[in-house]
């Protein structure tokens, strides 16, 4: 792996989803950090911003709204691809008008997570 990889940030209190979501991204050929907590990603994002950011919406202490409240103050370019296991109208319409470039429901589909990432990020393909 070239230390050229396009970066993605995966964010979830779910260490399985993160494992498993490593292993697929890893595998389209994107490096990939992951990170337990929004808070924990927010740390990080001032010293490098990935190209995309898998965001899971409902965590403990920080929601993935909250996150995404917090990057459209300081980092609005970063797209973000939303996933949850709790899916609503009401939270779709909410993360779609934070900004979201994609919602998708888990279990995710794999081909669709790539597929949503490739369009968040410009076009780039899996």
């Amino acid at each position: 792996m070239g230390c050229d990889a396009t970066l993605l940030a995966v964010v979830d209190d779910d260490a399985d989803v993160r494992v498993a979501l490593t292993r697929l991204v890893s595998s389209a050929g994107f490096a990939v950090e992951t990170f337990a907590s929004g808070a924990e990603f927010l740390c990080s994002v001032e010293d490098h911003e990935p190209a995309c950011l898998v965001l899971d919406l409902h965590m403990p202490e920080m929601s993935g709204f909250d996150v995404q409240g917090a990057l459209a103050v300081a980092h609005a370019a970063l797209p973000v691809v939303i996933i949850t296991g709790h899916d609503t109208p009401e939270s779709r319409v909410r993360a779609l008008q934070l900004g979201a470039k994609a919602y998708l429901c888990k279990p995710v589909n794999d081909e669709a997570l790539l597929a949503a990432i490739g369009t968040a990020i410009g076009g780039v393909s899996t």
